[in-house]
């Protein structure tokens, strides 16, 4: 069974996002999605300043068995993005909600708050 913070909302394609305030939102991909693709070994994540619009592609991931697209969870701007992922995607596998984190968005909290709950989420990720 794979870890679903409370603390987190989740997007239907596996991503999580966290509520860092002040319209600001970490976001990453679900301990349910690093496992389902295996040993990650690249990571594109959207430059910064770049405008996302939520459940459009947005970025890659590679793993040793798959590609898969990474997909906007919300509406907003980059305005950060995890370097460290650049020399090491394996922080994605091994701390999706810590150090594998992959982008800072800035946001509505109306785009959040539209987020599924780790309840939902748990329903679609484990089904």
């Amino acid at each position: 069974m794979s870890k679903i913070p409370e603390s987190l909302r989740y997007s239907s394609t596996h991503e999580w996002v966290e509520d860092l305030g002040d319209g600001r939102y970490r976001v990453g991909i679900t301990d349910h999605a690093q496992a389902l693709l295996g040993d990650l070994v690249y990571a594109e994540v959207p430059e910064i300043e770049k405008n996302l619009q939520a459940g459009t592609v947005c970025g890659v991931l590679e793993s040793v068995k798959a590609a898969a697209d990474l997909y906007a969870p919300i509406d907003g701007k980059v305005l950060e993005r995890n370097e460290a992922l650049n020399d090491s995607p394996q922080l994605l596998n091994e701390d999706p909600y810590g150090q594998g984190w992959m982008m800072v968005v800035a946001a509505e909290s109306s785009a959040y708050a539209g987020l599924m709950d780790a309840a939902a989420y748990a329903n679609i990720a484990e089904a």
